[in-house]
């Protein structure tokens, strides 16, 4: 069994390494900036896939698992409120399916529980002007598309959990930067197209700051790249933990 599933795994990282739709150049540059700002110290593809390969491997080898075991333990869960999302927005799916961009630039469908109106995205650009976000990125606290149920699966970060199943397929791991919009991409610079040098995950610096709908853009791109500088098993399991506090807590979006 053990080998079986390190052997899913290999192949997974193989088949997520096979294809890209945003060609990912980052070079590395030197300045006089600041050293807390980093931008001035790029890390390449080549360093990322050069280093912590070992690590990468049992990595990769706790996503299978972990996941697996997530999806069996909460697929009832998951289909009751499923079905509470299908009887309170007839007409649409309860999952919820959307282009995000991953590592090394691929392109994949996310999975969520739906937990806004059936035409939200042609709803987007109505709501622009009242964005609160800075950078790319939108987001506004009372968006008039989040279904009652939606608010609740929100705050409990329930919504994501169809997301366990892009684990599993390879295309997020467990941990690593939220997986960005293609339009959102569309407008990084060198400095942002770090984070997609790394699987993106279900849960991130960001996701676990208390106040993440504060967070800056400029800030959560640091964390983000920090992330992909530093990344280790400790601060994998230390993310893991304060993530199962924000849930408690409902301190999601």
């Amino acid at each position: 069994m053990q080998a079986d599933v390190l052997t899913a795994a290999a192949q997974s990282e193989e088949a997520v390494n096979a294809e890209s739709t945003y060609e990912i150049e980052v070079t590395t540059h030197s300045g006089e900036d600041d050293p807390e700002d980093n931008k001035s110290q790029l890390i390449t593809r080549e360093e990322v896939e050069s280093s912590k390969k070992a690590y990468r491997f049992v990595k990769r080898t706790e996503d299978v698992v972990l996941s697996l075991v997530a999806l069996i333990v909460l697929c009832i869960p998951m289909l009751i409120v499923a079905l509470i999302v299908w009887v309170t927005s007839p007409g649409a799916s309860p999952i919820f399916k959307q282009d995000r961009i991953g590592k090394n630039g691929r392109t994949f469908k996310l999975w969520k529980l739906r937990s806004m109106i059936p035409n939200a995205e042609s709803k987007l650009d109505e709501l622009m002007s009242q964005n609160e976000m800075d950078g790319p990125v939108f987001k506004i606290e009372e968006d008039p598309r989040i279904t009652p149920v939606g608010k609740f699966i929100r705050k409990t970060s329930i919504d994501e959990l169809p997301q366990l199943v892009n684990i599993l397929r390879g295309d997020m791991s467990i941990v690593g930067p939220r997986p960005a919009l293609p339009r959102e991409v569309e407008q990084y610079g060198d400095y942002e197209r770090q984070r997609l040098l790394v699987r993106p995950g279900l849960t991130c610096y960001w996701q676990t700051h208390h106040l993440r709908n504060e967070v800056s853009f400029e800030e959560w791109m640091k964390l983000d790249a920090k992330y992909v500088r530093e990344y280790s098993f400790t601060e994998d399991w230390k993310l893991i933990f304060r993530t199962f506090s924000v849930i408690f807590h409902k301190e999601g979006e």
